[in-house]
């Protein structure tokens, strides 16, 4: 499929996508309520076969919050972006893409626990690296470091 045709794909799925394109990908700015829905879409369909997720990433664009996802389909050769962001900062939340592809599950661990971005009917959303305890993101650029960690690891 070329990008021209994965755009006006992805325009049927979502009609307020706005897509763009770089030298190596088609980039699809999917709004939230509907990534879940078009994601799925494109794993299932025919003529995408997205089988493969390789990277789902969170992104502080302040004052949006944002998760990237990097999509491939090993049968048919095609890659595209995703992207999607709430603006609720104090509690960000969009859908889970795990039961789409298992592999999401710790990347959106990930995202929660660097960014603060739940997902929505996630199976184990609890932190992944931080302890159980930890205040606030540390990826987030509003975050304030109040332990110094660099001091700790001296």
């Amino acid at each position: 499929m070329t990008n021209q045709e994965l755009q006006q794909r992805i325009l049927e799925l979502a009609p307020k996508a706005v897509c763009t394109e770089n030298k190596q990908y088609l980039i699809a700015h999917i709004p939230a309520d509907t990534i879940y829905s078009v994601a799925k879409q494109l794993k299932e369909s025919n003529d995408t076969k997205f089988d493969f997720l390789f990277s789902l990433t969170g992104v502080d664009a302040n004052p949006a919050l944002g998760v990237v996802y990097h999509l491939e389909s090993t049968e048919l050769g095609h890659c595209i972006v995703l992207q999607t962001k709430t603006e609720n900062r104090e509690n960000p939340a969009i859908d889970s893409v795990c039961d789409i592809w298992k592999g999401a599950e710790l990347q959106e661990r990930e995202v929660f626990d660097l960014f603060g971005i739940s997902f929505n009917n996630h199976p184990d959303m609890r932190r992944l690296f931080m302890d159980e305890d930890w205040q606030g993101y540390p990826l987030r650029k509003d975050y304030v470091d109040t332990v110094n960690i660099i001091d700790l690891i001296k």
